[in-house]
């Protein structure tokens, strides 16, 4: 599906030093959370019968393609902040608002052909929200591969699935940094997530393209 672009770290300014990484530790973090949740996601559907499978997903069958992406979610993460720039508390609120809207909506699972659409739109609305300095829906549709009019469907079918809850307090914020954080000490790695903004220059954006699965536009193509 998705063909990443690679990184090219010395186009971007300021160079990291060793104690700034040049990916956010919180990439790291939501990557190992959200396969995880996948893999966790994946192993239960396959014990549901086909009708439970197209009653308990159509809430989110918006966000579904035709098959999972061939990108990782770490790849795709990286994708993400590479190009947006978009500030590392971004995927924190991003992860807040998939969070939401499972808990909303229990029957709904967030697996391997919905995760990558999901991820785009949630931290696409979180740069808004948080950002002084964001991209329009035209960029981060590029950059996450699909088409603008999908892109601003997805953004529309997320906030009416949230009741348009898109608010992060400062407590709700840090209590899921900590829990990201817990996650990891779990796994026995000890990580602490980034609260600064990201102020790293990006790139121009290589195209991918998802295939969609309803879109009549055709999908980006790869360069």
């Amino acid at each position: 599906m998705l063909a990443a672009g690679e990184d090219n770290h010395h186009c971007r300014q300021p160079e990291p030093s060793e104690s700034e990484p040049t990916t956010p530790r919180v990439l790291n973090i939501l990557s190992f959370v959200l396969e995880k949740l996948v893999a966790r996601n994946e192993r239960l559907t396959l014990n549901l019968s086909q009708q439970q499978q197209l009653n308990g997903g159509k809430r989110l069958s918006v966000f579904d393609g035709v098959r999972a992406p061939s990108i990782s979610i770490p790849k795709y993460l990286e994708r993400i902040y590479k190009y947006t720039n978009c500030s590392p508390s971004c995927f924190v609120v991003g992860y807040v608002y998939i969070d939401r809207l499972v808990h909303k909506h229990p029957d709904s699972l967030v697996v391997s052909i919905n995760v990558h659409r999901l991820l785009v739109t949630s931290v696409m609305l979180a740069s808004k929200m948080l950002d002084d300095v964001h991209y329009n829906n035209a960029f981060y549709a590029r950059v996450g591969g699909v088409t603008n009019a999908e892109l601003n469907r997805l953004e529309l079918e997320f906030l009416f699935l949230l009741d348009f809850g898109v608010t992060v307090s400062s407590r709700v914020f840090e209590s899921y940094c900590q829990q990201l954080e817990k996650e990891m000490i779990c796994n026995g790695t000890a990580h602490k997530i980034e609260r600064s903004v990201n102020t790293n220059a990006i790139d121009d954006v290589t195209e991918i393209s998802i295939e969609d699965t309803q879109s009549s536009s055709p999908p980006l193509m790869v360069d």
